[in-house]
């Protein structure tokens, strides 16, 4: 899957200040992606504030980024939930086109046990037509899927990656000591990205990225290309910010960024609210650091 390696930017899905979607903002976005060196899009993700919207809008979403994307860029469709048998149904009837792969958040609230989890992610395999992205965001979900687990579900022959934002760096160096060749682990924390990569890892599903794509892409591609000096370098110019996008809820950190910068209003939908304002402060000032 080298569709996968580098940087996937998790989009946000802007609003207008009566929580309908802006997808004019959507457009200014991915062209803004496209041209700093992004080098694919996760569509419908928790960044994407997929729990608040309706089938119709994820539907028109989607729409509207393949239309503008044209194909430019591979596409990957965030389709998880806590109810298994649901989340197969909805792969069964999956429209696949324009689509590279799908990430699967690892099931929430129910808090399942391991053994539940592998189940879980094997009947998800089984059933997609496209490759899956494992999904681990512990914070979010109230359970971690440990290295063991994962590494158990890489064995499947359509699990192809692991989106691991456990925030445990011991954890994900295990996965990358143990994992087949060709399996990909892919940052899900921004500020982890650097070590992830300097350990072996294949990239990053990023947030940042939506503000400083030629710097955090660039420094994944120099990460990648063995270039440590210059991809610690651009590291430490967005370490700060990367940090700061999430000290008062996701999306709503990057959307004041982005707002600055005048690509997109600060609206999310409740139960998110807009940031504070001593964040909301500091988070306009890191704006003009950005590309």
């Amino acid at each position: 899957m080298k569709e996968l390696i580098g940087t996937g930017t998790a989009l946000i899905t802007p609003f207008n200040n009566d929580h309908s979607i802006d997808f004019d903002a959507l457009s200014r976005i991915i062209e803004q992606q496209i041209a700093g060196g992004t080098n694919y899009f996760v569509m419908l993700g928790t960044t994407g504030e997929s729990a608040t919207l309706s089938n119709e809008e994820k539907s028109a979403v989607v729409s509207h980024i393949k239309k503008v994307n044209a194909g430019r860029l591979p596409l990957v469709l965030g389709v998880g939930g806590n109810n298994t048998s649901d989340v197969v149904e909805q792969l069964k009837s999956l429209n696949t086109d324009g689509l590279t792969a799908i990430l699967s958040v690892s099931p929430y609230y129910n808090k399942p046990n391991q053994q539940g989890i592998i189940y879980h992610y094997n009947e998800v395999a089984n059933a997609s037509p496209l490759p899956v992205i494992l999904y681990n965001v512990p914070g979010r979900t109230g359970s971690n899927m440990t290295a063991s687990t994962q590494l158990e579900l890489a064995k499947h022959p359509n699990i192809v990656a692991t989106k691991e934002a456990s925030g445990n760096m011991e954890q994900a160096m295990s996965i990358l000591k143990d994992k087949p060749a060709d399996f990909l682990v892919i940052s899900g924390d921004d500020a982890l990205t650097f070590p992830i990569l300097a350990c072996g890892g294949s990239g990053v599903i990023s947030v940042i990225n939506h503000i400083f794509p030629r710097t955090f892409s660039g420094m994944v591609k120099s990460a990648l290309q063995g270039d440590i000096i210059a991809a610690r370098a651009a590291h430490e110019r967005v370490l700060e910010s990367s940090i700061a996008i999430f000290a008062d809820g996701s999306p709503g950190g990057i959307k004041t960024m982005l707002h600055e910068k005048q690509l997109c209003g600060t609206a999310v939908r409740p139960p998110l609210w807009q940031v504070n304002a001593q964040v909301d402060e500091n988070l306009r000032k890191l704006a003009h650091t950005a590309d």
